[in-house]
């Protein structure tokens, strides 16, 4: 048996430095502190929040200058993050990491990247969603565009996206660069130029929506926010409880069969509007209210479990009490305790993953990753070979990642039911790069090919239900039979262990259950799902715990188990509602746009049609800029934020006056140049269009399979050493089968005919 181990110990000896004061570098910090890292923080007098707070524990603080210097030494990673300032300010500081320690890698995050017109361009929480696109998708199509703007995600949730984007590049490029600041023989100073990763908060925020961004590539309009048929409602629906709400997703005739039975069979149910998934989404204002008035006389709770016994994905719209009690997440151990300032000891949420190990033996702590592949592309992770067992968004992102980086992917699908993301942009994307093989696993024949290949890879991805692995033969105790030293990620709902590892669930019902869904949107609101966040977050997560595991595996010769649970990953974004909750007994609720300490904060119409700007005026210097640029504010310069906060009805008239009498464009260069915050909110063809996106080479041209050349989105940071040299085009269902069999098994095409008559290969 293998034994389960914390976390806390897969990176250890490695050496990491933050620098500035941006909360998207905490958060990329506290990824390593978690999986076992030294972190060293620069002091900064500004960090006493929720966020800063859960961020910054377990780091080594340093308080001077001389003291940084010494960390920045000994740095294998050196993180640098000046949000709010653009471009020049962080070179400052890049320059410093540098020329103190030269070999380590750098990891920069600006709100608008390192290059491109847009360089020097203030951000924020606010103005760098809204600049990325998501603002218009994150909580689904409005019945009014006029009375619901687009809105940013509650919590920060730029600097937690730019942080985790910061720390999946960080981590990958680390196995490409083992030793760090030192040189081969393990001295530190050697002269090699460390590599320099640079993460536009714009960009990793805009690659949560890859779908939509592809769409413009393939003459496909924006997605309009203006409400069209169901909204998504017969495919992830919020439905009344008696104590709050439940997230119901019978998005299959036999998973709608399964819930009408739970309903009780209501004669409704036979009724011609509902008979399929079309008809309901047709129907879903009539359907709706039906539902309701069943649901609604019944707790959530109740729902819930009777719901998930008839294996119908569902899922309550928990509170932080609710998921602080969870019986799931203490037997997983998820929250971790520390000490709160005030209220002396509380928890915090902890890392997302559990890692069950292999025996093996220590070989040092600056050993160069060893893989099972010849290097046939650049890229750290050249070399590695992935067997890639996963669909629809979450697995395949993480793949993708290894993919552009320079690992041979082997993508595993059968004709009887491939990847739904084919259906869509989705593959187009998410499958560059990668090696296509149709494999039916329930056949013993194919079983046996796939347990030769496992032989062959170093990391193995899947994101079964919990058990089916298993019963298709392929769990970790028969992967390590094999390859000892195996690495297998396994993503799920809640995890793999635990009471709960069996709910049936999806990434769009996690937001639901955690709360994410719930806190965005606009005070009085009711709660929507909106965009699938989740499964792209997972994604970026997944990958950097691979990265965590394959250094590990060089260090100790262990193989690893990675039990990966999306909720967890969710919550690790929401610190502020799980403490307000320990601290006070209550939650906050959604805010739109609003920010309690920051005024004007907003996004306002534009003369366009649905044409919108986010600004935010955060400091004294910024409100005084914004006031010499708004007529109707003259003469309000030495409001502070509360009175500003009062006056706020008549503050926003004046700024709506102005934007609205031009476009988004020219009053974000306006506003920019005066030193203020904002930039416009876009749909998915302003951002194709983007001329700094352009420029950055955001958007890389691409051979489709049909010979076609699109410029579609590319990944969440510039890193142009680091990437292949040119991303292959997305393969065809088993489009590379007999490649594969042949060149890496050594198969005759005799035997892989025998295969395809066993219907082992489909």
């Amino acid at each position: 048996m293998t034994s389960e181990t914390q976390n806390m110990d897969l990176l250890s000896g490695l050496h990491v430095v933050e620098l500035g004061p941006g909360p998207g570098g905490a958060i990329c910090g506290q990824s390593f502190v978690e999986a076992g890292a030294h972190v060293v923080r620069q002091m900064s007098s500004a960090e006493s929040d929720h966020l800063w707070l859960t961020s910054n524990d377990g780091k080594r603080r340093t308080a001077g200058r001389a003291e940084t210097t010494e960390a920045l030494q000994s740095a294998d990673l050196v993180v640098v993050d000046v949000s709010p300032d653009g471009a020049s300010m962080a070179q400052v500081l890049i320059d410093r990491a540098h020329d103190t320690n030269p070999g380590a890698v750098v990891v920069c995050i600006t709100p608008f990247g390192l290059t491109g017109p847009a360089a020097e361009f203030r951000g924020g929480d606010l103005v760098s969603f809204h600049a990325s696109g998501m603002g218009r998708l994150l909580t689904g199509q409005v019945k009014d565009l006029e009375s619901e703007p687009p809105v940013r995600a509650a919590g920060e949730q730029s600097a937690f996206i730019s942080g985790i984007t910061a720390a999946c590049a960080g981590m990958l490029a680390l196995l490409g660069n083992p030793g760090g600041g030192q040189s081969g023989n393990g001295v530190r100073g050697t002269s090699r130029r460390g590599p320099l990763i640079d993460v536009s908060t714009r960009e990793a925020l805009a690659c949560m929506a890859i779908r939509e961004l592809a769409a413009p590539a393939y003459g496909r309009p924006s997605q309009s926010r203006s409400r069209v048929g169901d909204g998504g409602g017969s495919t992830v629906a919020i439905i009344p409880a008696s104590d709050g709400f439940v997230a119901i997703s019978p998005r299959e005739e036999r998973q709608w069969e399964a819930w009408l039975g739970v309903m009780g069979d209501p004669d409704w149910g036979a009724d011609g509007r509902f008979a399929t998934k079309s008809d309901r989404a047709n129907n879903w204002d009539a359907l709706h209210p039906l539902i309701g008035d069943w649901s609604r006389t019944r707790p959530k709770q109740e729902i819930y479990e009777e719901g998930q016994a008839a294996h119908v994905p569902c899922f309550p719209l928990a509170t932080p009490g609710d998921l602080l009690s969870s019986r799931q997440l203490l037997h997983r151990g998820f929250f971790k305790k520390f000490e709160h300032p005030d209220a002396g000891p509380i928890f915090r949420p902890g890392a997302p993953y559990r890692v069950h190990r292999s025996p093996g033996e220590n070989r040092g702590a600056n050993v160069i990753p060893t893989s099972k592949s010849t290097p046939v592309a650049n890229g750290p992770l050249s070399g590695f070979r992935v067997l890639d067992l996963s669909w629809v968004i979450a697995g395949p992102t993480c793949t993708r990642y290894l993919a552009a980086l320079g690992a041979e992917v082997i993508k595993v699908e059968t004709a009887g039911r491939p990847d739904p993301g084919r259906a869509s942009e989705l593959h187009a994307v998410l499958g560059q790069s990668k090696l296509g093989l149709s494999l039916d696993l329930k056949r013993p024949e194919a079983l046996e090919v796939a347990h030769r290949l496992v032989e062959r890879c170093d990391v193995v991805v899947e994101n079964f239900a919990t058990g089916v692995l298993e019963r298709l033969g392929l769990g970790y105790e028969t992967l390590r039979q094999i390859s000892g030293d195996i690495v297998l990620l396994s993503a799920s709902g809640l995890g793999r262990t635990g009471p709960d590892a069996g709910r049936v669930a999806y990434g769009t019902l996690i937001q639901c259950y955690t709360g994410f869904a719930a806190l965005n949107g606009y005070p009085g609101a009711p709660p929507r799902v909106g965009w699938a966040w989740a499964d792209p977050l997972c994604g970026l997560r997944m990958a950097f715990a691979i990265g965590a595991a394959l250094r590990d595996r060089a260090r100790t010769g262990r193989g690893a188990h990675i039990d990966f649970s999306m909720v967890e990953a969710v919550l690790a974004t929401m610190p502020g509602p799980l403490v307000q909750h320990q601290l006070t007994g209550e939650a906050p609720g959604p805010m739109g746009n609003d920010d309690p300490l920051i005024s004007p904060h907003g996004v306002f119409p534009c003369k366009g049609d649905d044409e919108w700007i986010a600004l935010a005026a955060g400091t004294d210097a910024e409100w005084t800029a914004l006031c010499g640029v708004v007529p109707g504010l003259t003469g309000r310069e030495s409001a502070g934020v509360s009175e500003r906060r009062n006056d706020r009805a008549a503050i926003d008239a004046a700024i709506t006056a102005w934007t609205s009498g031009g476009s988004g464009g020219d009053a974000t260069s306006t506003l920019q140049r005066s030193g203020v915050p904002a930039y416009g909110s876009p749909d998915s063809t302003e951002m194709f269009e983007d001329l700094h996106l352009r420029e950055r080479g955001f958007y890389r041209s691409v051979t489709d399979a049909d010979g076609a050349i699109r410029p579609l989105p590319g990944l969440p940071w510039r890193w142009p050493d680091g990437e292949r040299r040119e991303p292959r085009p997305a393969p065809s269902l088993g489009g590379d089968t007999d490649t594969v069999l042949m060149e890496l098994l050594g198969m005759s095409s005799v035997e892989i005919a025998a295969l395809r008559d066993s219907g082992a290969l489909t």
